[in-house]
């Protein structure tokens, strides 16, 4: 028998970083995820995932605090505040292992990009059946027109060349 799993909002988190000067990490806050697991005697048969975050949340809190790390010099939060994720196809590569692919948006600009998801595990949560997942994958910042970057003093890229996506998603059955 075929179950669909639906994702956990509350569960659920994305965690959105760039190297800064090398060894910082800039992040973007979760908001809003949609999307299912089927799965058929424990095993996964597909899969479709869709977030978006909206990064004003997290603008003013990191302009205070680093100004060299301004998400609205880098991502222009006030012309596009949304970042989203829509998955079009879910490949199973080996019994936890599968490749997702989907269309990622950053600035108003959508390109396809290619993830890795790895199944955690089934576990019961108060009383409810729970599946996790660990989706994660390096984005190039250029393809998104995210080429703003400076030296640092020692004569360094202030900014990396990717941006890591990791998500953490929780399904319920």
């Amino acid at each position: 028998m075929k179950t669909k799993w639906i994702i956990d909002s509350n569960q659920s988190d994305i965690l959105m970083k760039m190297k800064h000067s090398i060894v910082a990490y800039m992040a973007g806050t979760p908001n809003k995820f949609n999307g299912y697991v089927a799965m058929k005697d424990n095993e996964i048969e597909e899969a479709s995932v869709e977030f978006s975050l909206d990064v004003t949340n997290n603008a003013t809190h990191q302009e205070s605090n680093k100004p060299s790390l301004r998400l609205n010099d880098f991502l222009d939060v006030n012309e596009s505040p949304i970042i989203s994720f829509k998955s079009t196809s879910f490949e199973k590569v080996t019994k936890n292992i599968h490749f997702l692919k989907g269309n990622l948006t950053i600035r108003n600009i959508t390109r396809v990009v290619e993830l890795d998801a790895e199944f955690i595990g089934f576990k019961a949560y108060n009383g409810k059946q729970k599946a996790a997942f660990e989706i994660s994958g390096d984005i190039n910042r250029k393809d998104f027109g995210l080429a703003f970057n400076a030296f640092n003093n020692s004569g360094y890229l202030s900014r990396g060349k990717s941006i890591k996506l990791i998500a953490t998603l929780e399904f319920s059955a």
